[in-house]
């Protein structure tokens, strides 16, 4: 099962009490105190792992704690120190303070391991209040309570490239026969309750890994239909496609428009993502115009057909291609608009080299900001 939030507390271990005990051996009559102090509470830590792509081992508990620290012994022996918790998520999981919503730690590196809450201090045994005046002193300190924290784990997934479109509008069948992912395909809406991560290998030597969320619909960003609880599995995605059903009982304007708003409202850091567009299920189409239908649609925003490309894109429906050759990239329009067929196959393996070259596009921003 695929759970991507939890919410619980979380307290680390109190430190052992201190002891209170006397030297006795044959020949000493009045040995001193040799109280040994309380061991340290156990420590709260997180530890990023990729074995683990859900938070499903905190679903239904709600409260964790380290161990505490044993009792201080005679013979100035220090108690055994608590046993530390450690708290195994996947990457992308945000810590966020349940009372505050702080976000704690915002944890991705694989193998990252921080401290989140420090055990308690063991008490002092009696030997530390010897003196002049107390030479057999019984006092001893307790130790220090641990830290507790109510918090709540997000888990928002890393992928480079994050399939949006409306339910049944393909995006499921195209991870499926793009990548290794096995998602569930019928054919009705919101089919896809969870997201999907699948890796697409490009060329014997590259790869991307694409995530497949459930379908947006209108109002997405305020809640509406799974909304606002998958929207944020893309928000870590380096590149946006939209998935344009030329089949669907809306016009491909019409889709593309309200996704894009949705996107913006939810996040307009995420609006500014490169991003590309695929027309799907056109092995679906019923009408007779479909060529004419893609022409209007890539006219409708703004673009014009393309005649030629590096990536021989098949078939003779039109397309739109960003010339990078004679032209910098423009990341305020789509680096394509390609029409595919997931059943036939049609341009599946150009549209991986495409996508490929869009991540490229996204790191050369980057090195040349």
């Amino acid at each position: 099962m695929f759970i991507d939030s939890a919410r619980f507390s979380v307290t680390s271990g109190k430190g052992g009490q201190g002891c209170a005990a006397f030297r006795r051996e044959k020949f000493v009559v009045k040995g001193g105190p040799d109280g040994g102090d309380g061991g340290k509470g156990g420590d709260v830590y997180f530890l990023v792992d990729n074995n683990t792509d859900t938070l499903s081992n905190y679903k239904g508990r709600k409260f964790f704690k380290a161990d505490n620290g044993a009792q201080g012994l005679g013979g100035r022996m220090t108690g055994k120190s608590g046993e530390s918790l450690v708290l195994i998520v996947p990457p992308g999981t945000q810590v966020i303070d349940d009372e505050t919503n702080e976000v704690i730690f915002d944890l991705l590196e694989l193998g990252e391991k921080v401290l989140f809450l420090e055990g308690g201090k063991g008490g002092l045994g009696n030997v530390h209040f010897k003196n002049s005046r107390n030479q057999r002193p019984t006092y001893f300190q307790p130790g220090l309570p641990g830290q507790m924290r109510s918090i709540r784990l997000e888990l928002k997934l890393i992928a480079d490239v994050g399939l949006v479109g409306y339910p049944n509008v393909g995006k499921s069948t195209l991870i499926s026969v793009t990548s290794n992912a096995t998602p569930e395909i019928a054919n009705y809406e919101f089919t896809t309750l969870t997201p999907k991560l699948g890796v697409v290998e490009v060329g014997n030597y590259n790869s991307f890994v694409m995530a497949d969320i459930p379908g947006i619909i209108d109002g997405a960003s305020e809640g509406r239909g799974l909304g606002l609880e998958f929207l944020k599995h893309i928000e870590r995605t380096k590149t946006l496609l939209f998935v344009i059903d030329v089949a669907n009982y809306r016009t491909m304007i019409d889709q593309y428009r309200v996704l894009k708003e949705e996107v913006a409202k939810f996040s307009g850091e995420l609006a500014k993502r490169n991003y590309a567009i695929v027309l799907s299920k056109i092995d679906g189409y019923l009408g007779e115009t479909l060529e004419e239908d893609i022409e209007k649609f890539i006219k409708d925003i703004g673009l014009e057909i393309t005649k030629s490309n590096e990536f021989k894109f098949e078939g003779e429906l039109p397309y739109f291609i960003q010339d990078l050759i004679y032209s910098r990239f423009d990341n305020s329009k789509p680096y394509f608009v390609l029409p595919i067929s997931s059943l036939t196959k049609l341009n599946l393996k150009p549209l991986g080299f495409a996508l490929y070259n869009l991540l490229e596009q996204g790191k050369d921003e980057k090195i040349s900001n």
